[in-house]
């Protein structure tokens, strides 16, 4: 390995920015390439656990979201505003979930317009499987201390509100 190998990539590309005369930018990308970075090795902590479920990350939520309503159920649309994706992205994640027995579709007997996708019973046990590895494996030790996974917290929040999350 030679030296150059030995540093640390984004601390060399903040570098690199500030040599080519982009100072102003370099640590904003050392910010980005950073959460990017982490995004990556978080997921693939996640999909260590969820893989073997045959489970995504977002097919997961779907899952949790119905989970937590006392009925089982949703209107697609709910979900989507939930899940802060768009609606291409629910009927995908449902249409999966679905094949694999996981979620059903009906119409609401209140409103025929509207279609609600409902957590099966086999759906219930693989979320408490996937739960109980997600818990165990990813979200009780994310990898820093706990008192700075509450301040990264916070920061992620401040950060999400400035671009118009509702964060509480």
């Amino acid at each position: 390995m030679s030296p150059v190998d030995d540093r640390d990539p984004i601390r060399e590309a903040h570098h690199q920015w500030v040599r080519h005369g982009w100072a102003g930018a370099a640590d904003g990308m050392a910010m980005v390439t950073s959460l990017v970075r982490v995004q990556q090795l978080v997921m693939e902590r996640i999909d260590a656990v969820l893989r073997p479920l045959d489970l995504t990350f977002a097919r997961y939520e779907v899952l949790m979201l119905l989970s937590f309503t006392s009925a089982g159920a949703m209107p697609m649309t709910r979900l989507g505003s939930l899940l802060q994706v768009h609606p291409t992205s629910v009927t995908s994640a449902v249409d999966r979930l679905q094949k694999q027995g996981y979620v059903d579709r009906e119409r609401s007997t209140s409103d025929g317009r509207v279609i609600l996708a409902s957590i099966t019973a086999t759906g219930r046990e693989v979320v408490a499987r996937a739960t109980t590895g997600l818990n165990d494996g990813v979200f009780a030790a994310p990898g820093l201390p706990d008192t700075e996974v509450a301040a990264l917290t916070a920061l992620l929040g401040a950060y999400r509100s400035a671009a118009g999350d509702r964060v509480d």
